[in-house]
């Protein structure tokens, strides 16, 4: 795994390089390098993110981030302030943790980051496949209702027919659908 850390505390990103020897590469973001020029740099498979004091400039580079290469995001931060926890949330970070003094092991906050954002990816490809039915089933019963009214057919009848054209094009029912509507709406 290939971690990017950003944390301008040189020794406190010393102890977490070390703290991540030998079960991740890491790499350190440049002095004048934007969080996603550092990503890509790197190939960094997850980004580790140390705020001392946290701000909105960061949440900007964590959203640009989600927008444009979205990984896992482990957020470290000295104080509790749950405001900043919605926000950072919201833009993008998987693993929200109020370290204050002492450093938790690295290792396992990024396992759990890990496994959340691949489970928050797997939710959002099925949402997206879902809204894609239920859009596609929308546009075929629009297009049953276009045959219904053009050729005084009963639901089943045109659903009938609609399915006989894919077959016989070696088309979907919802691209056969697509082309009704198209001439219906010409």
């Amino acid at each position: 795994m290939k971690v990017l850390l950003a944390d301008n505390d040189a020794e406190r990103a010393g102890l977490v390089a070390a703290a991540l020897s030998g079960a991740a590469q890491v790499a350190r973001i440049g002095p004048r390098e934007s969080l996603l020029e550092g990503v890509r740099r790197a190939g960094a498979d997850l980004v580790l993110v140390d705020m001392g004091r946290p701000d909105r400039d960061g949440l900007e580079a964590l959203r640009a981030l989600r927008a444009h290469a979205p990984l896992p995001v482990v957020l470290f931060v000295d104080d509790d302030d749950p405001a900043f926890m919605h926000d950072a949330i919201a833009a993008g970070v998987s693993s929200y943790n109020v370290v204050g003094a002492s450093l938790p092991d690295v290792k396992v906050v990024i396992r759990v980051a890990v496994a959340l954002f691949d489970r928050y990816r797997q939710m959002e490809a099925d949402l997206r496949r879902a809204e894609e039915q239920l859009e596609e089933r929308a546009l075929v019963a629009r297009a049953k209702t276009v045959l219904m009214r053009r050729h005084g057919l009963s639901e089943p009848d045109a659903y009938r027919r609609l399915r006989r054209r894919a077959m016989e094009s070696q088309k979907r029912i919802v691209e056969v659908a697509a082309q009704i509507m198209a001439t219906a709406e010409n």
